[in-house]
């Protein structure tokens, strides 16, 4: 049940501040007759048959409703208003409850109260339906016109080219990722066939922005990504990866992704290395940085596949996305560390985490200042460097404030799998550094400078 905020103007309960407008001050409302003109607009649905009050308060989650129709004990819409002694009105249910612990006072008020009744308030659970019920039927209104539009559009795309088929496409675009329902008519209607087949060998860029728009609304099943994994298909989402706008290359992103959540999904499909250096361009991108949270999900689903991995470490990403470490924000940073790591379980990414002098001063400054996933795969990633190279990479490791961070971890309330972790690696440290360089360095002063 969505939480709901006021809405109140002077002192006047509106709809909308339209001409269609209901009053809903409750003395103006019922000397006006409104209650009876909007009972036979909006108390039916479809067919006649009443609305349930339930149903349409959780359907249209609402983000203003007025004050009057707030329970003050849940400050969620009440169904079954109800009037204390003191004039105040609660949900039936909450003030029940109210009672049952005990309180024999009125919750807003605090007054005790001299008698116990409480009165069903008719006229205001009426205006609370009346209210609900238009704007239900409403919403069911446009629900059906957006369908119908959707349904056209996809006539429409059957008949035109060039030029007036991009623009049919941007509309439906447009529908699609704005109402769901839109969405799930042009899935019902076999629209994701038709709209997959406008992507090929000679589509244009301009047609292939629009179509993977509309594919990331829609829910695809195992038939429609198999031919979407078409390598016609894939090459285009590459290209267009590689040039298209941010918004476009998201787009590519997101729906790559979905495909490769398909069981049967191979790997052949992703080893592109125009897929991954356009990948990498994208979370390097400072200018649109949109691009890095979706760059980064993809190229971590694609380093799941050991296959893969060499190819990652080919075009350089080892050292690129050392060096973003420090500038991430704390979910892009968990996902470059996930990736890092990933990659350090093979002898070619291990080698160019060690090779890249940024790797560990970048890490062991994430110590004890990210999250204690983040910090695990820090530990991680510094343990496969340093055992590669103990007494180089230990040395570069405690000179860079390492003995310290570990010594602060193993101190502190960390998980002890964290704490472990640290002791293992400190272990390391010590065994290949000078006894007196170790404990110098072990000072907790290094790590506050």
């Amino acid at each position: 049940m969505p939480m709901y905020q006021h809405l109140k103007r002077d002192g006047i309960l509106g709809c909308d501040g339209g001409a269609d407008s209901l009053v809903l001050d409750l003395d103006t409302a019922v000397k006006d007759g409104v209650l009876g003109g909007v009972g036979n607009a909006g108390f039916c649905g479809v067919a006649g048959k009443k609305l349930d009050l339930c149903k349409m308060v959780e359907e249209l989650s609402l983000a203003e409703v007025p004050d009057v129709f707030i329970c003050p004990i849940s400050l969620e819409p009440m169904q079954d208003p109800v009037t204390l002694c003191t004039g105040q009105t609660y949900e039936r249910s909450n003030i029940m409850k109210w009672f049952s612990l005990g309180h024999y006072t009125c919750p807003t008020t605090m007054q005790e109260l001299w008698d116990d009744t409480i009165t069903s308030n008719t006229t205001l659970y009426q205006l609370i339906y009346a209210w609900f019920s238009q704007r239900y039927v409403q919403m069911k209104k446009k629900s059906e016109d957006v369908q119908e539009r959707a349904s056209e559009y996809l006539a429409t795309l059957k008949k035109v080219k060039g030029q007036a088929r991009v623009q049919v496409l941007k509309e439906l675009k447009q529908v699609v990722a704005a109402h769901a329902n839109a969405g799930n008519r042009v899935v019902s209607e076999g629209g994701v066939a038709l709209i997959s087949s406008l992507l090929g060998p000679f589509t244009s860029h301009a047609v292939g922005s629009e179509v993977v728009a509309i594919l990331v609304n829609l829910h695809l099943d195992s038939e429609s990504k198999v031919h979407l994994i078409e390598p016609a298909k894939i090459s285009l989402m590459v290209d267009m990866l590689n040039e298209g706008s941010i918004s476009t290359k998201i787009n590519c992103t997101q729906l790559l992704q979905t495909l490769m959540d398909e069981k049967d999904f191979q790997a052949e499909v992703i080893s592109s290395h125009r897929l991954l250096v356009a990948l990498m361009r994208l979370v390097r991108d400072r200018r649109n940085s949109s691009g890095i949270f979706p760059g980064l999900s993809l190229l971590r689903m694609i380093s799941l596949h050991a296959e893969v991995r060499n190819l990652i470490v080919a075009v350089g990403a080892v050292p690129q996305l050392v060096e973003l470490l420090p500038n991430l924000s704390s979910e892009c940073l968990e996902i470059a560390l996930i990736i890092l790591d990933t990659l350090s379980s093979s002898p070619e990414g291990s080698i160019a985490l060690k090779d890249c002098s940024k790797t560990i001063p970048n890490l062991v400054r994430l110590l004890m200042k990210v999250s204690e996933s983040s910090m695990q795969y820090a530990l991680s990633i510094l343990s496969a460097v340093c055992k590669l190279s103990p007494e180089e990479c230990s040395s570069i490791a405690v000179d860079a404030g390492l003995a310290a961070k570990l010594l602060l971890v193993i101190q502190s309330g960390c998980n002890p799998v964290l704490k472990q972790k640290s002791a293992e690696l400190l272990k390391l440290c010590s065994l290949n550094c000078s006894d007196t360089i170790f404990i110098s360095k072990c000072k907790l002063t290094r790590t506050t400078q």
